[in-house]
C-alpha cells in the first residue's frame, strides 16, 4: 500500500486539476455570457484572422512585427485592419433571432455569409485568469457573418456549431458590421505605390515616352549627395539642390485611389496596358529593391452616345500598372504632379514659375 501512495496522490493531484481548469473555464463563460461568443477581449493577441465567403474570395490577414499582410503577398491597409480589431473587441449580442424568422435567416446565411476565422496567441493553462501557461496559437473563434437586419440596426451571426443565430451590434453604433468581414483581397490591400524614406532611396529615374530629353534619373552619390543625369544622352546636369530633395522626399508615401484589376474585363484591361505609357517612375532602394510604375492616358467616359476615340482626356486622373505589372491602378493627377515633372524643373538656374492668372472685374 506505502509503495502505491505516490501513484495515489498523483492521481489524486492530476484529477484536481483537471476538475480546477473545468470550473475555471465554466466560470469564465459564466462571467462573461454570451457576448464572447462573438467578441474578442484581447485584439493584441490576435495574430490571424481568416475570411472566406460563398464567391470564392479567401483573405488571410497575418500580424507581424512591422504590420499586416494580406494573403502572403501584400500589405493589409492599416485604417481597415484597425477597424476589424475594433470591431470584434466590441461586438456584442443584441438578441437572439426570432424563431418565426430563424429557419429563414439561417438558409440565407447558407448562401450569402462570410466565414470568420481568428487565431490568438493563448495559454494551454488559464487559472481563474491569474495564471497563465504554455502559450500557444490556437483558432478561438469561428463564426459567419450574414446581411444587416431590415432596419440596418444589427448585422446576423451565427458561432460555428450553434443551433442559435444572433443580432450583434456595437453599443452606441447605429449601422451594421458585416462591411468589416468581407473576403475580397481587394477589400484589404493598402493603396501604398511608394514608400521609401530619403535616406533609403538610392535612385530614381523618371522616363517621359513622348520625349526622350525631357528623361531623367537622380542617384544618391553619397552622405546628402546626388546627381542629376539626363537619360537621352547620359550627360550629368547641374541641379537644385533643394528641388531635388522634396521631389525625393515625396516618395515617402505615394498612393493609388483605386484598384481596378476585378473591376475590368480583360479585353479593356489589355487594350490599356499594351497602349503606349506616359510616364514611368522607377526606385530603387538602397537594399535594391526595385519599384516601378507606368502611366497610361484615361478618357473621360461620355454620357452622350459616341465614340469612345472621340472621349476628352480626363485631366484629373490616370491609369498606373504596379506591382510588376500585376495591378491596374486609378491614380490621381494632384499627388502624381510633385514626382512627375521633367528635367528641366530641377536645372541649376531655373526658377519655380508662378503661373497668376489676372481677373478683370466689372465695374
Amino acid at each position: 500500500m506505502k509503495k502505491n501512495r505516490p501513484t495515489v496522490i498523483l492521481a489524486l493531484v492530476l484529477i484536481a486539476i483537471a476538475a480546477l481548469l473545468i470550473w475555471n473555464n465554466r466560470f469564465l463563460t459564466t462571467l462573461r455570457g454570451d457576448s464572447a461568443d462573438f467578441m474578442v477581449w484581447d485584439t493584441a493577441s490576435i495574430t490571424k484572422v481568416y475570411l472566406a465567403d460563398r464567391m470564392n474570395h479567401e483573405s488571410l490577414l497575418e500580424r507581424h512585427d512591422d504590420g499586416w499582410t494580406l494573403n502572403h503577398e501584400y500589405r493589409v491597409h492599416p485604417k481597415k485592419v484597425d477597424q476589424l480589431l475594433y470591431t470584434l473587441f466590441r461586438v456584442r449580442i443584441k438578441m437572439p433571432v426570432s424563431v418565426a424568422s430563424h429557419d429563414y435567416i439561417i438558409a440565407q446565411m447558407a448562401s450569402s455569409s462570410t466565414k470568420v476565422e481568428v487565431y490568438q496567441i493563448v495559454p494551454r493553462i488559464n487559472l481563474f485568469n491569474k495564471i497563465k501557461l504554455f502559450y500557444h496559437e490556437k483558432r478561438t473563434k469561428v463564426f459567419y457573418v450574414g446581411d444587416a437586419t431590415k432596419d440596418s440596426s444589427g448585422t446576423f451571426m451565427l458561432k460555428e456549431g450553434a443551433d442559435q443565430a444572433y443580432i450583434v451590434h456595437i453599443p452606441g453604433f447605429r449601422g451594421y458590421i458585416s462591411t468589416r468581414f468581407l473576403a475580397d483581397p481587394d477589400e484589404w490591400r493598402d493603396h501604398v505605390i511608394f514608400h521609401s524614406s530619403l535616406a533609403d532611396i538610392q535612385s530614381v529615374a523618371v522616363e517621359f515616352a513622348e520625349d526622350a530629353r525631357r528623361s531623367f534619373r537622380i542617384d544618391n552619390i553619397g552622405k546628402h549627395q546626388y546627381k542629376l543625369t539626363r537619360l537621352s544622352d547620359q550627360q550629368e546636369v547641374p541641379f537644385d539642390t533643394l528641388k531635388v530633395i522634396n521631389m525625393l522626399s515625396s516618395f515617402n508615401d505615394i498612393r493609388f485611389e483605386a484598384l481596378l484589376n476585378n473591376g475590368m474585363s480583360k479585353q479593356r484591361f489589355d487594350s490599356i496596358t499594351t497602349s503606349p505609357f506616359i510616364h514611368q517612375i522607377t526606385l530603387v532602394d538602397k537594399e535594391g529593391k526595385t519599384t516601378s510604375m507606368k502611366t497610361f492616358n484615361k478618357k473621360v467616359e461620355s454620357v452622350f452616345d459616341i465614340p469612345e476615340s472621340e472621349y476628352l482626356d480626363d485631366h484629373d486622373r490616370m491609369y498606373a500598372l504596379v506591382n510588376e505589372g500585376r495591378d491596374l491602378v486609378l491614380i490621381q493627377n494632384y499627388i502624381f504632379d510633385k514626382v512627375l515633372k521633367d528635367i528641366s524643373y530641377y536645372e541649376a538656374g531655373n526658377p519655380i514659375q508662378l503661373q497668376i492668372e489676372h481677373y478683370q472685374l466689372s465695374e
